[in-house]
């Protein structure tokens, strides 16, 4: 017997690049996050470039939320140990819920490229409103351990054992 696969769903997916010094011509993280996505079979529902600052990211993830814009929301950038870096300040204490062991595979991942250089990275993923967050460092090479190693699998509904998109409508379960 055959297993049989689910009819794939494109996913609305944002992404915001968080950099002092990023414009659409230099960023070559969230280019390539746009191009990988789109090949998944995903949408660019939004995509844009904000200043490392905590009210500016956290009012692009309000407005967002409040359109019901996206499923996913990727960010790169913001994620290390500078005192600029504040992605982790904007969002973790909006998230409902946080996806712990995400963190844990992208250093997994990144380890055996980088070694322990990973540490500086505090990527994590979590769901605030329904909506997936992913935040990712701002190397396009991080950005492509995170999408190629683990949620391009994830946001996949043929990815078996289990996958993020079949749990979409339970997120909102009381």
């Amino acid at each position: 017997m055959s297993e049989e696969k689910d009819k794939f769903i494109s996913l609305k997916i944002g992404i915001i690049t968080i950099s002092d010094t990023r414009n659409v011509n230099n960023d070559t993280s969230g280019a390539y996050l746009s191009e990988a996505i789109k090949q998944s079979g995903h949408e660019i529902s939004k995509r844009v470039i904000v200043k490392d600052s905590i009210e500016q990211i956290r009012h692009i993830l309000l407005e967002w939320a409040s359109e019901n814009a996206v499923d996913v929301i990727i960010t790169t950038g913001g994620t290390g140990l500078t005192g600029r870096d504040k992605t982790p300040e904007a969002i973790e204490p909006l998230l409902e819920k946080k996806i712990d062991g995400f963190a844990a595979l992208f250093h997994q991942i990144s380890s055996t490229k980088i070694g322990t250089s990973t540490i500086q990275s505090r990527a994590f993923g979590g769901i605030y409103k329904n909506i997936y967050i992913f935040s990712l460092p701002g190397s396009t090479n991080a950005c492509k351990d995170a999408w190629d190693g683990i949620l391009k699998h994830q946001l996949n509904i043929n990815h078996k054992p289990c996958n993020l998109v079949e749990i979409i409508p339970r997120l909102s379960e009381k």
